[in-house]
């Protein structure tokens, strides 16, 4: 859950990859809210796309998947609040798909800490990271002995945990931060290379709600944490310790002083991202949160066919993707290659000096879905 980066979370949630679909029609009032048809901007593998969304009783209807549309909350997991009356959704999602609109399946979740299904439609289990914030103490205690060892060498070792404002200093320490790095979490990180002017539109949404946690070493920046707040929710979506600076234990830092602001605004839980994906058991992002205080809590995730083949495919599982689908051991072994190639491929590049570079695209540190992406962007699990 990114992510992050999200998104990233950004923890690359399958859930946040979208595709276009057709638009017809025009803004007209039904069921007692506003009914619009308009664009959005999402994020996919750190690219702004602009893509169609149905505007239904406040809330942004988007769909993702190519042989599957599912039709999702925008933003799900950054706004306050759950979906209100789904059944007037759902029964305006199905006439616009009369109406010439494609939607397979209807996917929308509650929210901390509601963790008893409200509703009779299918339901599913997202596994949520979170730490339940009591008091910073509380959270403290429950660490293994590594983990606080290693906030307390961070502090020895020189490192400053500071919030800043969003500024073009801040953005600047931003582009040289995710340049430390090519390769992140055994594959390509989407935000390296990226312009000032990319970073910037990256890392400005939902700043009416954020706050940015930075971890300095003298003033080079080596570490940041950006919360987004949700009423009485706190969601992590970029985390990017420096991989060069492991040592100083940023990321531990980082945490510690998340917490610490979060206890201080009444925040009731931290989430970061998922704490498994799919049926991927095993990771150092896993061992990562739970070393940090992580639990795992299992939030209703409903899904609601729309059509014949949204049915089957439900019936089949087939809206879980590959990830769900393939066993962990495959997972595994498909993750260990794909580390190995990007190895391969980072060695190579840094010996040929001569190779071009991919030009630069306008992506966005969040899941986005996941944040996203930046829920996935810690380095290695830290001791």
């Amino acid at each position: 859950m990114l992510i992050p980066m999200n998104h990233e979370h950004i923890s690359q949630d399958p859930r946040l990859r979208t595709t276009d679909f057709a638009v017809k029609g025009s803004p007209r009032p039904d069921m007692g809210g506003m009914v619009a048809e308009t664009c959005v901007e999402v994020s996919s593998s750190g690219e702004w796309v602009r893509t169609p969304a149905l505007h239904v009783n406040g809330r942004e209807i988007i769909a993702k998947g190519k042989w599957i549309k599912i039709a999702l909350i925008h933003d799900e997991e950054w706004i306050e609040g759950e979906l209100l009356c789904p059944e007037k959704c759902i029964k305006e999602l199905k006439l616009r798909h009369r109406n010439g609109l494609h939607f397979d399946l209807f996917t929308f979740s509650q929210k901390l800490p509601a963790t008893t299904p409200k509703y009779s439609y299918h339901v599913e289990w997202d596994s949520v990271a979170a730490v339940p914030i009591t008091t910073f103490e509380a959270w403290w205690e429950r660490l293994p002995q590594a983990t606080r060892k290693n906030v307390r060498r961070s502090q020895k070792r020189g490192v400053e945990v500071k919030l800043r404002e969003l500024d073009d200093d801040l953005i600047r320490d931003i582009v040289e931060l995710t340049n430390d790095s090519p390769v992140r979490q055994g594959k390509r990180f989407v935000h390296y290379g990226k312009t000032f002017e990319q970073t910037k539109k990256d890392q400005s949404t939902h700043l009416e709600r954020s706050d940015f946690i930075c971890a300095y070493s003298g003033r080079e920046l080596i570490g940041l944490l950006k919360i987004v707040y949700a009423g009485r929710l706190a969601s992590i979506l970029t985390f990017l310790p420096k991989a060069s600076q492991q040592d100083r234990r940023p990321a531990n830092a980082l945490i510690a002083k998340a917490v610490e602001i979060c206890q201080a605004k009444g925040v009731s839980h931290l989430i970061y991202g998922n704490y498994r994906y799919g049926n991927k058991r095993e990771s150092s992002l896993v061992e990562f949160k739970l070393r940090n205080g992580f639990e795992e809590i299992l939030v209703p995730r409903f899904y609601v066919p729309l059509t014949l083949w949204g049915t089957l495919c439900l019936n089949l599982k087939l809206h879980r993707g590959l990830i769900g689908l393939l066993p962990a051991p495959a997972i595994a072994m498909a993750g260990s290659l794909r580390a190995k190639c990007y190895q391969l491929w980072t060695r190579l590049s840094g010996r040929c000096s001569s190779m071009p570079e991919q030009p630069n695209r306008i992506r966005q540190m969040e899941r986005s879905t996941p944040p996203a992406g930046s829920n996935e962007s810690v380095e290695s699990a830290e001791n």
